[in-house]
């Protein structure tokens, strides 16, 4: 990997560390709008100011947008969500490898 692809990497995963940046994405990978509220109810736990911080970064990003009916991905979103969508299968199998929690 170059090191202006390494950067690029590393700068992707500056945005998706920042807190609740890759819940907001999960939250819209159905392909459909949400409303500011719908948003907040689906990532859950997220404050109103942080909720729009992230979004606001994200809209920056060209990862997601804002029209009438609410937020969404943009293609590059979408195409960084499809990318993701291996992560689900992996944590299913995954968990099941962990051994029990003591408690």
């Amino acid at each position: 990997m170059s090191p202006k692809e390494n950067a690029a990497v590393h700068q992707l995963f500056d945005l998706l560390e920042s807190r609740y940046a890759m819940r907001v994405l999960w939250a819209l990978r159905d392909g459909h709008h949400q409303t500011f509220r719908l948003l907040q109810d689906s990532v859950g736990g997220i404050t109103p100011n942080t909720l729009n911080t992230r979004l606001k970064e994200l809209r920056q990003a060209g990862l997601v947008d804002h029209g009438g009916d609410g937020y969404g991905t943009t293609d590059a979103g979408k195409d960084l969500l499809k990318r993701l969508s291996d992560l689900h299968a992996f944590a299913g199998r995954w968990v099941q490898t962990l051994p029990p929690k003591a408690g």
